[in-house]
């Protein structure tokens, strides 16, 4: 057996001569894994809050989006949607038509954005999850319906499948303008809100979905699209299938993924989850001090030792290496038994949800939402190791070569 290791172990479990010395190696213990729970649990609940907005995204976003790069909207043809299903790991692809428009729907008015979208638009989203009220529903034979986000529902008091009542659609009429009417100046639709769908604020005070025939004849487009949005095959990977439009587009389109159509949102989510993890980290440091009290007290308690070991013939490297192991044993226990605990409580909530959020009750969710991540807890199990050892490696270094050299005669 590692002799350090042997004497290190001793004594930390055997009862020393002063009773504060098992009182503070208990504290120092319990603020390494007080610092380890805390790190866990607040990464895996970032990790859950994450995981939520970014699967809230993707049931709106596309897994990769072509937009044009000058201008708003491009022509797309046949011959261009045959090339593109013509690459391997594209499934299908959606043509979308997107426009502000003033919508009117009895005596109330509000700005939102209408998005035209096509029959493959269904198997692009997950959109039809996410109704609320009435149903997922854009067309029914000739009958043309919309679906609006929750915002807009409530700010125009939008009833779905209202019988009476239909939402009026206006937007500029382009190269005309009649100084005589404001009516003049706008195309104008009407169509039935079949349903209402709730994803995220941002796109539920924004869109409203309609086919893309009610965009076009509304926008007096034919074959024009302001994007493309494409859906991939399972196991595929997002770069390779840019690159490959690419090469078929050129450098007239931009081609993004979900990162990067909502990369802003995404760095901030990865920054605010590492400060917190820094500022915890600090928390950690400062309840590791203690290990450094204790170290220092032990090493006091054990002199009569240190010279009975000096005088065997002990070094002092030997000597140092028995408290910096103690040191260490202090800071592996805490770090394991945090760990452990953390993980215990994240996996109770993740699976029963125990802890419930506060409010009303309108969020898509009712408890906090935790992911456990091995990289995580690899990465904390690291910094914890990190820390102790150089905590524990100054006392060792500065108090204990001086005190060797006092003992040996």
């Amino acid at each position: 057996m590692n002799l350090p290791f042997f004497i290190a172990r001793r004594y930390l479990f055997s009862k020393k001569s002063h009773n504060i010395i098992n009182v503070i190696s208990a504290v120092s213990v319990a603020g390494v894994t007080v610092g380890t729970f805390g790190l866990i649990v607040v990464l895996s609940v970032f990790n859950g809050f994450e995981g939520l907005v970014t699967s809230l995204f993707n049931t709106f976003n596309p897994e990769i989006r072509i937009t044009v790069k000058e201008g708003k909207t491009f022509h797309f043809t046949d011959e261009l949607r045959e090339q593109l299903m013509q690459v391997k790991g594209i499934s299908h692809l959606t043509e979308t038509v997107e426009e502000n428009a003033l919508l009117k729907y009895r005596d109330k008015q509000y700005i939102a954005t209408i998005k035209g979208v096509d029959k493959e638009f269904e198997k692009n989203s997950r959109l039809d999850t996410m109704i609320i009220d009435g149903a997922y529903r854009l067309t029914d034979g000739e009958t043309l319906f919309a679906i609006a986000g929750s915002g807009v529902a409530y700010y125009l008091d939008l009833r779905a499948d209202d019988p009476l009542e239909l939402l009026q659609v206006f937007v500029p009429q382009r190269g005309i303008k009649d100084q005589l009417s404001i009516e003049g100046q706008f195309n104008v639709e009407t169509i039935r809100v079949s349903g209402v769908f709730s994803v995220q604020q941002e796109f539920d005070s924004k869109y409203v979905i309609v086919p893309v025939s009610f965009a076009r004849s509304l926008l007096n487009y034919t074959d024009e699209v302001t994007a493309i949005e494409i859906g991939l095959e399972k196991n595929v990977k997002p770069a390779d299938i840019k690159h490959a439009i690419s090469g078929i587009l050129g450098d007239e389109y931009q081609i993004k993924d979900r990162f990067e159509q909502q990369e802003l949102l995404y760095s901030i989510m990865k920054t605010e989850k590492w400060a917190i993890f820094l500022i915890l980290t600090f928390i950690l440091i400062l309840a590791s001090f203690n290990v450094i009290g204790s170290i220092s007290i032990l090493i006091l308690d054990k002199r009569d030792d240190i010279g009975t070991l000096s005088h065997l013939g002990s070094t002092q490297s030997l000597i140092k290496r028995i408290f910096l192991t103690e040191g260490i044993l202090i800071s592996t226990g805490g770090a394991v038994i945090g760990l452990i605990t953390g993980t215990l409580v994240c996996w109770i909530q993740q699976e029963y949800g125990i802890i419930k959020l506060g409010g009303t009750g309108s969020f898509v969710i009712d408890a906090y939402p935790v992911i456990i991540e091995f990289s995580d807890v690899l990465a904390v199990f690291m910094t914890v190791l990190l820390i102790g050892f150089v905590t524990v490696w100054y006392p060792v270094h500065r108090i204990s070569s001086g005190f060797l050299k006092i003992n040996r005669f």
